[in-house]
């Protein structure tokens, strides 16, 4: 466990802090999401602490590493209940989402997810909220493109299993708009991403059936390690991949072969406006690092918490401060949140070019 506090919380108030829960995976695999979302969480706090806090108390950040497994993720819930924090921000991904709501649930702990999409938990009335929208809206749109613009007619699939919830729900909702369009997946290939995933041979399976694209539903550094294999083989196929995937770490990996790579994604990093400047440098300044989507979204998720405690009446909850109000400004679009506390967002088609991401118009 990592107890995170600003500086504040001991320099300015004898008061105890209001404690904040944060789950993702910190190590292994996904650490580049899961880093992104604790720090644009950490970052959040330590400008609500700079103005003064929520009620007079300032805020404390406890941060838990959920490895990307299952069993790690409940026990650390747990101990986030144990020290009796008022939300969680997180989990990070579909599959620590669907081991962890149960336990939420049943402590009535308030569980706000910056970046989980599993249609799986859409439409339940529960203490699980998030800041952007379920799978369906990205696989849809990712779908049309590849039918519509890309000229794709015949696709191959490779979706991890260590994350089944989330890449199972993307799969189905963009089987679905493919299909619908004309389109048919003629290979579909499961894969555990670990140290030891055979990237040549699943590479070689996907293209066996000379396929006009390739989709992964991957995490950034699989997609990226894939891809490499698949461009190893064919210099012309279409390569597409989910909003998982688009950190910055992509890029990073993949180089040249994740040029051309087109996401469907929740940040547009080519925009403007001034809250989104403002937030961009502050993460910059902070953590020497692009936010991404990963520190936007945490950052969001963690602001609505933060005035949702601001607005919290005697005898309402958390989730019904949150859910009364409904619509938050975020760094870069408005969060709104149904009936269910499923958010509705703006999306962008993205695609990498020239080493970065670049909005498609």
């Amino acid at each position: 466990m990592a107890l995170v506090i600003s500086s504040l919380v001991v320099a300015c108030n004898s008061r105890e802090p209001i404690r904040l829960g944060f789950i993702g995976g910190l190590s292994g695999r996904v650490a580049d999401l899961g880093i992104g979302g604790r720090d644009g969480a950490l970052l959040a706090i330590e400008l609500r602490n700079a103005s003064g806090g929520v009620g007079g108390r300032l805020l404390a950040l406890i941060a838990e590493d959920d490895q990307q497994d299952a069993d790690i993720a409940r026990q650390a819930v747990s101990k986030l209940i144990d020290n009796k924090v008022v939300a969680t921000i997180g989990p990070m991904t579909s599959a620590m989402a669907a081991a962890t709501v149960p336990l939420a649930n049943r402590a009535q702990l308030l569980m706000l997810s910056p970046t989980v999409t599993t249609t799986d938990l859409a439409g339940i009335d529960d203490h699980f909220l998030r800041v952007i929208d379920s799978t369906t809206e990205y696989a849809h749109k990712s779908a049309n493109y590849h039918f519509s613009v890309q000229g794709s007619r015949r696709i191959t699939v490779a979706y991890d299993l260590r994350n089944q919830a989330y890449t199972e729900s993307w799969l189905k909702d963009y089987r679905k708009g493919f299909e619908a369009a004309g389109g048919a997946l003629v290979e579909v290939v499961p894969f555990s991403s670990s140290d030891d995933a055979n990237f040549s041979v699943l590479a070689q399976r996907l293209l066996q059936p000379r396929p006009d694209g390739v989709l992964i539903l991957a995490n950034s550094v699989d997609t990226a390690m894939l891809a490499q294999q698949v461009r190893k083989r064919d210099a012309v196929v279409h390569i597409n991949a989910c909003e998982w995937s688009a950190t910055e770490r992509l890029i990073e990996l993949g180089g040249k072969a994740v040029e051309g790579v087109v996401i469907a994604q929740f940040i547009d990093r080519e925009n403007q406006q001034a809250s989104y400047m403002t937030f961009r440098k502050a993460y910059l300044a902070r953590f020497k690092r692009e936010p991404g989507f990963a520190g936007l979204l945490a950052f969001d998720a963690t602001n609505v918490v933060l005035d949702g405690l601001a607005a919290q009446a005697s005898g309402q909850t958390l989730k019904q401060a949150i859910l009364a109000r409904r619509e938050f400004s975020g760094a870069q679009s408005r969060v709104r949140f149904d009936a269910y506390g499923d958010a509705i967002r703006d999306t962008y088609l993205t695609t990498v070019r020239h080493g970065a991401f670049v909005r498609l118009h």
